[in-house]
């Protein structure tokens, strides 16, 4: 027999039991795009305790619609990573090229496997700074956000905090309105028009460290640095993600 109060309360234990498990944590990501669930992926796989907050319902960020809708991502470098996810690519004309919804489900299912949780649905409304470090992050349903309902919000500790919002560079944009950040002119550039050569080279020189405890990585990077954007070849992104972990676990 199936009782429906019995289906509620599994789902309200289960949930509430992770989420109390994860409110001290030693990273939190924001956004599980392509270079949030690499980044995500090699932290968890040091033993590091990893959760990726995402606003919306479905993980993968602008990975899933390829190029104009179409399911197909192409990488330059970095292709790589996606084998380790185990992700088919195949070369073509000096470039790599693998189906985009393969590679979302893979990369998510090898940061889920690595130890990485993932909380969708929620959004990083404000960030914890004490003594002149980013500590944590404030978090809402996004739904409630979406909703403009007067709610307060929870906070989540962590050691280090990752911007992986993309083009919104949400995160850092709190901060810059609050503290300012450590770039050329101490506020976010901005990002540019497109130039894929050197939006690629420029994901990962721009990934890093820009104020204490907060770091960025994939597009986030780029719109921060004022550098181009690259549409729909993901390579960079993969590989600046992969970076911000390298980063990240030497700091914490």
């Amino acid at each position: 027999m199936i009782r429906d109060i019995d289906i509620t309360r599994i789902i309200v234990e289960e949930f509430l039991n992770d989420f109390l498990k994860s409110i001290e944590i030693d990273v939190a990501i924001v956004g599980a795009g392509p270079s949030g669930l690499t980044a995500a992926k090699y932290i968890a796989e040091k033993e590091k305790k990893v959760i990726i907050f995402e606003r919306k319902l479905s993980p993968g960020g602008g990975m899933w619609g390829g190029g104009i809708g179409y399911p197909i991502i192409v990488l330059k470098q970095g292709y790589e990573i996606l084998e380790e996810a185990g992700v088919k690519c195949k070369e073509k004309d000096g470039y790599w090229v693998a189906n985009a919804i393969e590679a979302v489900a893979k990369l998510v299912s090898s940061a889920i496997n690595a130890g990485a949780k993932i909380f969708n649905g929620m959004t990083v409304e404000d960030v914890i700074v004490k003594d002149g470090k980013v500590n944590g992050v404030v978090i809402n349903w996004s739904s409630i956000m979406e909703a403009g309902l007067h709610v307060d919000p929870v906070s989540i500790e962590a050691k280090a905090v990752i911007d992986a919002t993309g083009h919104d560079c949400n995160v850092a944009k709190i901060v810059e309105k609050k503290y300012g950040l450590k770039t050329p002119t101490g506020k976010i550039e901005g990002e540019k028009a497109m130039w894929a050569d050197e939006g690629e080279r420029k994901t990962l020189e721009n990934t890093g460290e820009i104020f204490p405890g907060l770091y960025v990585t994939g597009m986030a990077a780029n719109a921060v640095m004022g550098a181009p954007r690259m549409g729909p070849i993901f390579g960079g992104m993969l590989l600046s993600g992969k970076k911000v972990a390298e980063m990240v676990l030497k700091r914490i």
